[in-house]
């Protein structure tokens, strides 16, 4: 396992026991470097939707934990949000919870000739993704080629 995955290991068996404390769900935890900094990033949701307050809170509770255990050897960010309207579905449970839902679906290669799917999230297994597009068809996407799944917005 990589550093960078033992942190984000780390960080969510930190960050999970407070966020059940707190309501929140946990959607993803990210550590990238950008430039000469690193971030560490936790996205949290729940039902009513995430305010600013919200994510003060997390930040604050986590953080002080996160400064006491201190299992980041190297200076970073902390930043905690919402996943945003345009989320990345990147667990079984985000593609269970969005079953139905308008997704896009963007590929490493081309499926039938095509990189980039708009469709409703029909069903999904541990190796395909099924879009059903607009036409009424239904794709089987190979979990291995997908680069990103979002949901959809529309305006």
């Amino acid at each position: 396992m990589s550093k960078k995955k033992r942190i984000i290991k780390k960080v969510e068996e930190i960050s999970l026991p407070i966020l059940q404390q707190l309501n929140f769900e946990l959607v993803d935890i990210e550590f990238e470097k950008q430039g000469s900094n690193w971030y560490l990033r936790i996205f949290i949701d729940k039902p009513e939707g995430i305010t600013i307050d919200d994510c003060q809170l997390v930040s604050e509770k986590i953080g002080k934990c996160l400064d006491d255990i201190d299992p980041i050897e190297q200076s970073y960010f902390l930043e905690v949000s919402s996943p945003g309207l345009d989320r990345p579905l990147k667990k079984d449970k985000d593609l269970k919870k969005h079953l139905g839902d308008m997704v896009e679906v963007k590929t490493y290669k081309p499926v039938d000739g095509i990189k980039n799917f708009k469709g409703i999230l029909k069903d999904f297994s541990d190796k395909s993704v099924f879009i059903e597009t607009e036409e009424g068809k239904i794709t089987e996407i190979d979990r291995a080629l997908i680069s990103t799944i979002r949901l959809a917005i529309s305006f």
